[in-house]
């Protein structure tokens, strides 16, 4: 992506109207799972999935980590405007990432048996299908993530949501690009550490490394930094 690239990172939050035009002029727009708050005749450009557990079975369909190629196409999520017109889907979770956390969590979450059952073959099935672009992130995101977010909670989670992955990626990998985010509550699973990732994402737009589109509660960088 060229350098000032406009990138825009659309997650499955409230998205005000005021941010629409911004949206739709962006080099790159950038959305998650089942796309929610895509509205008809908005782009996209890539969708990002969570590659593994009950997203991606929801997501798929028949197409399982154990059958990989069923009924790829006709699934309601294959057929969503926004995925449909993305020339790319991003696979999230690393796959060897995921793995390594199948033993831990079948001590500490056994209800979590299936989190880190690996579709990324149903995906990249489904993008040769299709004609799209299919890239697993790399690992070292979702560490260097795990880094950060030590600076503000020491309290336990299960991994970084996929909208705090898919940005800690596009920081890291374009620097010099025009970031913005819009649609981010910062709430909801707890395995994922919101409070924590809303101040950091606070700490990032305080330094000028991306923008949101949208007010939302600030959350204090002196508390517990």
């Amino acid at each position: 992506m060229k350098t000032g690239a406009r990138i825009v990172i659309v997650g499955n939050g409230p998205v005000p109207d005021s941010a629409a035009m911004e949206i739709a002029s962006a080099d790159c727009v950038i959305r998650f799972n089942d796309c929610r708050s895509y509205r008809p005749g908005q782009r996209t450009d890539i969708v990002a999935v969570c590659n593994t557990g009950r997203p991606a079975k929801m997501m798929l369909g028949a197409s399982t980590p154990s059958a990989p190629h069923a009924n790829i196409l006709p699934t309601a999520w294959g057929a969503h405007p926004a995925v449909v017109e993305a020339a790319s889907i991003w696979c999230v979770r690393n796959p060897a990432l995921f793995a390594a956390l199948r033993a831990t969590l079948a001590i500490t979450h056994p209800e979590l048996d299936d989190f880190c059952d690996d579709a990324t073959e149903a995906f990249e099935a489904f993008g040769v299908a299709t004609g799209k672009v299919v890239r697993v992130l790399d690992a070292e995101t979702q560490r260097f993530l795990e880094t950060a977010l030590a600076d503000f909670s020491s309290a336990p989670y299960i991994v970084p949501s996929s909208g705090l992955v898919v940005i800690g990626e596009v920081l890291r990998a374009h620097p010099g690009a025009d970031l913005a985010i819009a649609g981010f509550t910062h709430v909801g699973w707890d395995g994922h550490p919101f409070a924590a990732e809303a101040r950091l994402v606070d700490r990032w737009v305080a330094e000028g490394r991306l923008r949101r589109l949208e007010a939302v509660p600030v959350f204090s960088l002196a508390v517990g930094s």
